[in-house]
C-alpha cells in the first residue's frame, strides 16, 4: 500500500474532471481526495502501487470529452493514515503554486442528454432554457475567478434548491459538481418587459413570427434574431443594424435541416456538431422556385453560414417557430457584441423590437466562432465562443502578450508553455471596441495569472493596439504584420526551423515604411527576409481606396509600378472609367499624377478589389472589409478557366509579380465577351500559378521546402485550393492555420510567437 499525490494540468476545471476522478478512484477501490486548486486539479490516492499507476493512466486516457489533459504527475503523498477512508471531492481553494498559469474552459453547447430533458414533459427541467450539466453549458462567459467553483461564477447569486443540491452532491449523477446547475425553481429566468418564463418566451416568438427583430441574451452576449425566410424582416434588420451586405449567420435546429440548405461533407459535419458549435460556411444548394432563405441573408454569395443551437433557449425558439432563424451578433456594425443588459438596451434599442433577456450575468463577452473548409483543410475565420480562450502551443521564457492588429482585433496572453487568444472585439477604431479590448485583456490576465513582462505589437504607429502597447510600462517588441501572420501558422504546426512564408492580405506596414500585402518571406519564428512581392500600385485617397475598389483599380491601371510590361489598351481602360463618376475620376487622376495622398502598396487584397471592380462585381463603395474579394470568389465558384497573362521578374534582389499583364489580359478577354465567372476563376488560377512561381524561385535560391500560408486572403477557398495544389505538385509541405485565424484575428498570436522566439534567441 502506498499514498501518492497527483496533479493534472490542462483544461480540467469546468469539464466534469473531479467527478471523473471520483468515479475512477471508486472503480479501482482507491481512497483519497480531489480538488480544484488554482487552475489545475490535484489530490491524493491511497492503495496498491500498481493500481495507482492504473489510476494515473486512466486520467490521461479516459478524460471527459471537454477536458484537455496536458500532464499527470505523481509524487509521494502523506502517510496513509492522513488520507482517510473512501474518496472525497473537496472544496476548491487557492493553494501552493498560485503563480502557475491557469487554463479557462471555453463554453460548450447543450449536450444530447440535456436536450432530451428539455423536451421531456415528465422531466423537471422540461422547457427550461438554462439546462446544463458537467458536459455542457456556460464556462468562460460566467467565470469570475479560478479555481472553478460556483461561488466564483455569476451563478453565485442563485442558491441551489434541494433537488439541484442532491444532484450536485451525488457522485453517480452527471451534475455532480456541475457549477452552473439550475432548474426552474432556483435558477435564472427569462424576462420580456415584465413577463417571465414561458410568457416571455411566447412574446419573443410572437414578435419574430410577425416579422420583428428580437435581441436575445445568449451565452456570450446578445444576439439579434429574425425570421431567415422573411425578406422584409431581414432587410429591416440590415437597415437598423447598419449592415447593408455582409452575410448573416443562420441557425437551424438540426443536421437534417442544415442538409436541406447546403452541402455538408464529413469534416464540415464534425465541426457543425462539435461542442463549440461554430458557424460553418457551407456551399448552398442551387435554389429553384421559392428560396428556403431570404435572398438578403447572404446577397450575391453561393455559401451560407449555418450553425446549430448552442443553448436550450435557442432550441425552444426554433421549436416554436419551426423555421431557420437569422442569429447575428447583437451590435451595430464594427462594435463589440453587447453583453451587459443596460449596455444592450442603449446600443440595440433602435434595432430590436423587444428584448428576451434573463438574470444570469455575462462576465466575459464571446461572439460566435466561424470556420470554413477547403476540402479537408480547416480555416478558422473567427476564434471565439467555444474555441477561445482554450490554449494554443507557445513556449516563452517569460510571459508575453500580443497586442493584435486594428481590424478583427484579438489579443494573446502567453505563459507556462501555452498561449490564450482573447475574445474577438472588432475594429479598434470604434471606442466601444477599444474599451472592450482593455476590459477583456485585464480579465483574462487575472484569470490565467499571466502578467506579461513583454508586449509585442504591430509596426503601424496609427493602430490603437500599437499605441496601447507603447503606453504599457513593460518591454515592447515591434513585429512586422506579415511576419506575424506566417509565424502564427508555423507555431500552430510546430515548425521550429526556417520556412517560406506566403502572406496575402489587405495592408500591413512593412519594415521599409511602405505598405505590404502580397509577400514572400523566408525566415523563422524570430526573423525573416523579404524575397518576393507583388508589384506596387498607389491607393488614391489612402483608406478611401479600401472602401472604394474602383480607386484601387484606377491606381493599378493608371500608375501601377513601371516594370516594362505593355499597359492595358487605353480604349478598354476608357470603357471602365466611363462607368465611374466623372468628377471623382478626374480628382483621382489628379491625385495620381501629383502623388498626393496615394501611398503605394504591394497588396494582394487590393488586387482582388481591382479585379472585382473591373469585372463590375462591386459598385462605388463596399460596406465591409473584404466584400469585393468575397464577391469575386463567389463569381469564380468551381468554374474551369484558362490563366491570365502574368510575369515574374527580378527587381532589387527579389522576385516581383508584375500584375499589369494580368489586368491587361483581363480587360481584353472581357471585351471579347468571356463570361465574368470564367474571368474570376482565371484570376484565382493565375494567382495560384504566380505563387508557385515565386515560391519555386525562393526554393531554387536555397529556401526550405516548408511553406506557411497566412493573411486574410487565404479565407478564400478557391485561392487556397489553387495555391496548395500547385505547391504540393512541387513536392512542398504546405501549412495553413486551422485553429488560429488566418486573417488579422490571428496576428496577436503571431506577435507573441515572434516575441517569444526573440527572447529565446537572446538566451
Amino acid at each position: 500500500m502506498s499514498v501518492r499525490r497527483f496533479r493534472v494540468d490542462g483544461i480540467v476545471q469546468g469539464v466534469g474532471f473531479r467527478p471523473f476522478v471520483y468515479r475512477t478512484a471508486a472503480e479501482l477501490g482507491l481512497d483519497g481526495w480531489v480538488a480544484n486548486v488554482n487552475g489545475h486539479v490535484e489530490g491524493e490516492v491511497a492503495g496498491p502501487a500498481r493500481v495507482i499507476e492504473e489510476f494515473a493512466g486512466r486520467l490521461r486516457a479516459n478524460a471527459p470529452a471537454l477536458a484537455r489533459v496536458r500532464g499527470v504527475r505523481l509524487t509521494d503523498g502523506l502517510p496513509r493514515q492522513m488520507c482517510g477512508p473512501g474518496f472525497q471531492v473537496r472544496h476548491s481553494a487557492p493553494g501552493p503554486g498560485g503563480t502557475a498559469v491557469r487554463e479557462v474552459p471555453p463554453d460548450a453547447a447543450i449536450c444530447d442528454a440535456c436536450l432530451r430533458e428539455l423536451r421531456d414533459p415528465g422531466d423537471r427541467r422540461y422547457r427550461y432554457p438554462f439546462v446544463n450539466c458537467t458536459d455542457c453549458g456556460p464556462r468562460a462567459t460566467i467565470i469570475e475567478d479560478l479555481p472553478y467553483d460556483r461561488v466564483r461564477t455569476t451563478m453565485r447569486g442563485f442558491a441551489m434548491c434541494s433537488d439541484c443540491e442532491d444532484e450536485y452532491t451525488n457522485p453517480g449523477d452527471r451534475r455532480f459538481h456541475a457549477e452552473p446547475v439550475a432548474c426552474p425553481v432556483c435558477g435564472p429566468r427569462l424576462s420580456w418587459d415584465g413577463l417571465l418564463g414561458e410568457a416571455a418566451l411566447g412574446a419573443a416568438v410572437e414578435t419574430v413570427d410577425a416579422g420583428g427583430v428580437v435581441a436575445v441574451k445568449g451565452i456570450g452576449g446578445y444576439q439579434l434574431v429574425c425570421d431567415a425566410t422573411d425578406q422584409g424582416a431581414v432587410a429591416e434588420l440590415r437597415r437598423r443594424k447598419g449592415r447593408p451586405a455582409k452575410p448573416f449567420a443562420v441557425m437551424v435546429p438540426d443536421v437534417p435541416s442544415a442538409g436541406r440548405l447546403a452541402r455538408i461533407g464529413a469534416t464540415e459535419l464534425a465541426a457543425l456538431t462539435a461542442p463549440e458549435r461554430p458557424v460553418v460556411l457551407l456551399a448552398r444548394y442551387p435554389w429553384h422556385g421559392t428560396p428556403p432563405l431570404a435572398p438578403g441573408v447572404h446577397p450575391g454569395l453561393s455559401r451560407v453560414g449555418l450553425f446549430l443551437p448552442t443553448t436550450g433557449l435557442h432550441h425552444l425558439l426554433l421549436d416554436s417557430l419551426a423555421r431557420p432563424l437569422v442569429v447575428t451578433s447583437g451590435n451595430l456594425s464594427d462594435e463589440p457584441i453587447a453583453c451587459d443588459d443596460t449596455e444592450a438596451r442603449e446600443s440595440l434599442g433602435a434595432v430590436a423590437d423587444g428584448f428576451l433577456t434573463h438574470d444570469r450575468p455575462i462576465r466575459s463577452r464571446y461572439d460566435d466562432s466561424v470556420v470554413t473548409f477547403a476540402g479537408r483543410t480547416r480555416i478558422t475565420v473567427r476564434r471565439a465562443r467555444g474555441l477561445a480562450p482554450a490554449p494554443l502551443p507557445l513556449v516563452s521564457r517569460e510571459p508575453v502578450a500580443g497586442a493584435g492588429a486594428q481590424l478583427k482585433h484579438t489579443f494573446t496572453l502567453a505563459g507556462g508553455g501555452h498561449a490564450h487568444l482573447g475574445p474577438h472585439t472588432g475594429d479598434l477604431a470604434d471606442l466601444a471596441a477599444y474599451e472592450a479590448f482593455q476590459t477583456s485583456y485585464d480579465r483574462l490576465s487575472r484569470l490565467t495569472g499571466i502578467v506579461p513582462s513583454v508586449i509585442a505589437h504591430d509596426l503601424h504607429p496609427g493602430y490603437l493596439s500599437t499605441q496601447w502597447a507603447q503606453a504599457q510600462q513593460v518591454r515592447r517588441i515591434p513585429v512586422q504584420h506579415h511576419h506575424a501572420h506566417v509565424a502564427a501558422c508555423a507555431a500552430e504546426h510546430g515548425v521550429r526551423g526556417t520556412f517560406i512564408g506566403v502572406a496575402y492580405d489587405g495592408l500591413g506596414l512593412g519594415d521599409d515604411g511602405t505598405l505590404w500585402g502580397g509577400e514572400i518571406l523566408v525566415g523563422d519564428l524570430a526573423g525573416y527576409r523579404r524575397v518576393g512581392r507583388f508589384a506596387t500600385a498607389p491607393l488614391p485617397g489612402g483608406d478611401a481606396a479600401v472602401r472604394h475598389p474602383h480607386r484601387a483599380a484606377l491606381g493599378h491601371l493608371l500608375a501601377g509600378e513601371a516594370l516594362g510590361a505593355a499597359p492595358a489598351d487605353p480604349r478598354l481602360v476608357q470603357r471602365f472609367t466611363d462607368r465611374l463618376d466623372r468628377p471623382e475620376t478626374a480628382a483621382v487622376r489628379a491625385m495620381l499624377e501629383r502623388g498626393v495622398n496615394s501611398p503605394r502598396a504591394s497588396s494582394a487584397g487590393r488586387l482582388f478589389d481591382t479585379v472585382a471592380a473591373l469585372l463590375g462585381l462591386v459598385g462605388g463603395r463596399v460596406s465591409y472589409e473584404g466584400e469585393a474579394a468575397v464577391l469575386l470568389e463567389a463569381a469564380a465558384g468551381d468554374t474551369h478557366a484558362v490563366p491570365l497573362a502574368h510575369r515574374l521578374l527580378p527587381v532589387d534582389g527579389m522576385w516581383v509579380y508584375d500584375s499589369a499583364p494580368t489586368l491587361a489580359d483581363l480587360l481584353a478577354r472581357k471585351a471579347d465577351g468571356e463570361p465574368v465567372p470564367r474571368l474570376a476563376a482565371a484570376f484565382h488560377l493565375t494567382l495560384g500559378i504566380v505563387t508557385a512561381g515565386l515560391v519555386a524561385r525562393a526554393v531554387a535560391d536555397g529556401a526550405p521546402r516548408t511553406v506557411c500560408l497566412g493573411g486574410g486572403c487565404f479565407v478564400n477557398r478557391r485561392l487556397l485550393t489553387e495555391v496548395k495544389r500547385r505547391l504540393h505538385a512541387e513536392g512542398l509541405r504546405v501549412l495553413v492555420g486551422g485553429q488560429v485565424p488566418v486573417g488579422d484575428g490571428g496576428v496577436s498570436y503571431g506577435q507573441a510567437v515572434v516575441a517569444a522566439a526573440r527572447l529565446a534567441r537572446e538566451g
